[in-house]
């Protein structure tokens, strides 16, 4: 079978829709994430799929403290800032309503909730790079709101 039909069904999989943030010593960076799958009660960790190269990669699996805004129905709008990246001088931070957390984490305000998280180790299974992390905080923004839910048209494709 060819991977193009064997992607149909894979791109049905639903997830959430999640802007992954770092808050490096010079600047604020995210993007947006779908491939996030809790892992573990004890301790509370995540899994989040990175392509290397993403904006906060370096950050991320340096260990340091990053944030998984989950977005929310009620608000999606900043969301265009993250879907295809940005160039640095277009920096979209400048722009968003955002605050940051005693653990330098970037919490979206506009987001349903924020977890702040540190990466423990990662894997390389593929054309992206698995970050296994544990939750050490996290901020619900708008209890009301329902989760943002994305199905793809190809699981060859975002």
């Amino acid at each position: 079978m060819k991977d193009r039909d064997k992607a149909q069904a894979v791109g049905h999989i639903p997830s959430g829709l999640f802007v992954v943030c770092s808050n490096t010593e010079s600047s604020k960076e995210g993007y947006l994430a779908s491939w996030v799958q809790q892992i573990s009660f004890s301790p509370l960790m995540i899994a989040v799929a990175c392509k290397k190269g993403r904006a906060g990669y370096e950050h991320i699996s340096s260990g340091k403290v990053f944030t998984l805004n989950v977005v929310g129905e009620h608000k999606t709008n900043y969301m265009k800032y993250f879907w295809s990246g940005y160039a640095p001088e277009d920096n979209p931070f400048a722009e968003l309503d955002h605050k940051i957390s005693e653990n330098s984490g970037i919490i979206l305000t506009d987001a349903k909730s924020c977890m702040e998280c540190k990466m423990v180790s990662k894997s390389e299974p593929g054309d992206h790079v698995i970050i296994f992390a544990e939750v050490i905080a996290s901020h619900i923004l708008d209890e009301q709101a329902k989760v943002k839910t994305h199905v793809r048209k190809s699981g060859l494709d975002y």
